[in-house]
């Protein structure tokens, strides 16, 4: 079973505008949640356009890893 069935990738973003046009003092927020129980089990606070870089990372290992594999990867980055 693929990480997408087990976790779900939520980005809040600090503004309005694509992370290209957005200033250096925007932060967004990124977070994993587990579906199961609706909890947060990875959570990130990165400048939009490094944030933008790794959502797009993010989702691409949702679909190709299972949910162990994921985990293994991304749970060390926190």
């Amino acid at each position: 079973m693929t990480a997408n069935r087990t976790y779900r990738l939520v980005l809040r973003r600090g503004g309005f505008g694509p992370a290209i046009l957005a200033g250096p003092d925007r932060a967004d927020q990124i977070e994993i949640v587990e579906i199961a129980s609706g909890e947060v089990v990875l959570l990130w606070d990165r400048p939009a356009r490094e944030a933008a870089k790794m959502v797009r990372a993010l989702r691409a290992d949702l679909v190709a890893l299972d949910a162990e594999g994921f985990w293994e990867r991304w749970g060390p980055v926190a």
